[in-house]
């Protein structure tokens, strides 16, 4: 029988062969791992390259190793009595280490021992694996502020309802020529919900994002007035997000039909789970994307972590 432990790896190939079939059986609740780790896969299988050399160490060996070292992608599974994945996590700094269920104490020890070097802004995850996590952070960081970020609401796809009444306008695939735009509004975007990655120029993620077909554009009179954008599909399953209209914009019912649009064209590509996210802060998206047939799956929350 096999001890109860938490494995690592900078390697994301490694960490899918190791993880993913767990993380596969429940694919809606884990869509941010599982899309998030499969584009970097393609990525580095595109680039002949492994995510190994570029991770640095393990996190048992991250204490006291270069910063460059220490803040480059890592993830990991923790195994059960059996020897069974039972959780994952996957940390790509400067973001917040993402987390499934797992058990409390297990919560804890990532963040007080197998983190230990590690720079942590936060965690997401459910609001008690959480909490688990931020009293580990806290044990060696006594010093340290732990806040509520954000709370989530995972949606999933029911069955599709056309906005009604539908506003003006059409959906389409957004070009190359499209490019600049979803930049400056995957930028708006991330100032305006105070995104960790605001500041960041997202001309190469508006490029990425476009390339794969990942971007629906509704236009109104031949002027684009919204986005809806989508990860890649990962088992069946594709995450939409982010959905932004422009204030000038709003009020019209853009969002909702470039969403419900982009959903339509997943579905008839293959997809058999289209979810998507909420700020629980935000009454207006969570009820717009259940007119069109979203229902809610669960709640996560996002903690900040902080040393004063």
């Amino acid at each position: 029988m096999a001890a109860m432990a938490w494995q690592t790896t900078g390697d994301v190939t490694e960490f899918l062969a190791a993880a993913g079939p767990w993380l596969r059986r429940e694919r809606a609740r884990n869509t941010v791992i599982l899309s998030v780790t499969e584009t970097m896969r393609v990525n580095e299988a595109a680039a002949g390259r492994s995510s190994r050399a570029a991770a640095g160490p393990p996190p048992s060996a991250a204490a006291g190793q270069p910063d460059g070292q220490a803040s480059r992608p890592l993830f990991g599974w923790w195994s059960d009595p059996a020897g069974a994945v039972a959780g994952a996590f996957m940390h790509a700094p400067p973001f917040p280490l993402v987390l499934t269920e797992v058990p409390l104490e297990a919560a804890a020890e990532l963040s007080a021992v197998t983190m230990a070097g590690r720079p942590l802004a936060g965690v997401n995850a459910y609001r008690e694996v959480a909490a688990a996590f931020a009293d580990g952070w806290r044990h060696r960081n006594q010093a340290g502020r732990v806040d509520v970020y954000r709370r989530q609401r995972l949606y999933r796809l029911a069955e599709l309802v056309w906005p009604d009444p539908a506003p003006a306008g059409t959906a389409r695939m957004a070009r190359d020529a499209d490019a600049k735009l979803t930049a400056g509004w995957f930028a708006a975007f991330a100032d305006e919900v105070d995104d960790m990655g605001r500041g960041v120029d997202q001309s190469a993620a508006a490029r990425a994002k476009i390339s794969q077909a990942g971007v629906m554009v509704w236009e109104d009179g031949g002027r684009p007035v919204s986005i809806a954008c989508n990860t890649v599909q990962v088992g069946g399953m594709v995450r939409i997000g982010p959905v932004y209209t422009p204030p000038q914009a709003r009020g019209h019912g853009y969002a909702s039909a470039a969403t419900a649009a982009l959903s339509r064209r997943l579905l008839e590509a293959g997809a058999e789970e289209v979810v998507l996210f909420t700020d629980l802060a935000n009454p207006v998206s969570n009820s717009i994307y259940q007119r069109i047939g979203y229902r809610p799956v669960e709640d996560r929350v996002v903690l900040a972590f902080s040393a004063d």
